[in-house]
């Protein structure tokens, strides 16, 4: 490639970047596309050059933007072109988008920003790919004191013990409980052990003044609240 080429890309790629950054900062949320939003986090990777290609290769590998951002670092760096230093721009923003949603959560009563609570958890959990159990223990004000991962697998007696549950609600002077999981599966609605065992805590501790408010599943299909399907 001779050089007036070589200068001529670099031009080009440049003058692109600058305008994605016009339209993103003039534009708000919704200026770029999902795969510009890929592009522009893949600048910090890489100083010069395209970044298009691996932003519609991991589009096309992982579906959604959200997929791309919750995605195990090996299996991005096995998609062509994306790095280590790649990587580490996808991850950071990821971070970055659960500390935000986190902090909606802990600064404000759960029961009066639902909606904050369940950006949060689809954020952290919708497009994992093995099941995983929280369970966030509230205070008499409803705010949270501590979002507690129990474990990852199936949501029976193997992965969540109802008295290991309501040992550590006591434990923290808890009040009330909002129990959490996820089904790989994208399809949240609940099965019949989800039911049995979020009965199961709920009957333990209630003479302990310890109230489960509710058991939410997210899938990459929405969520499913078994409070408002009246199965608490």
């Amino acid at each position: 490639m001779s050089q007036d080429i070589q200068n001529s890309a670099k031009s080009s790629a440049a003058g692109h970047r600058a305008r994605l950054r016009e339209r993103l900062l003039g534009g708000g949320a919704e200026a770029l596309a999902d795969y510009e939003v890929l592009e522009y986090l893949l600048f910090g990777a890489l100083a010069r050059g395209d970044t298009k290609p691996q932003a519609k290769a991991l589009l096309a590998r992982f579906g959604t933007l959200a997929g791309v951002l919750n995605a195990e670092a090996a299996a991005l760096k096995q998609v062509k072109g994306v790095s280590d230093a790649s990587v580490g721009q996808i991850k950071i923003a990821a971070l970055v988008a659960r500390r935000m949603a986190r902090s909606q959560v802990q600064d404000t009563p759960v029961l009066g920003s639902w909606q904050a609570l369940l950006d949060y958890l689809a954020i952290d959990m919708a497009h994992l790919t093995t099941e995983r159990v929280r369970v966030l223990y509230l205070n008499a004000r409803n705010r949270l004191l501590l979002d507690h991962h129990f474990g990852d697998g199936t949501v029976d007696e193997a992965a969540i013990h109802p008295r290991e549950v309501i040992k550590r609600g006591l434990d923290l002077g808890a009040s009330a409980m909002i129990l959490v999981h996820n089904h790989p599966s994208g399809n949240p609605e609940p099965s019949r052990a989800d039911i049995q065992i979020t009965r199961r805590i709920a009957d333990a501790g209630r003479p302990l003044g310890l109230t489960v408010h509710d058991h939410v599943i997210v899938g990459r299909e929405g969520h499913v609240s078994m409070r408002a399907k009246g199965l608490i």
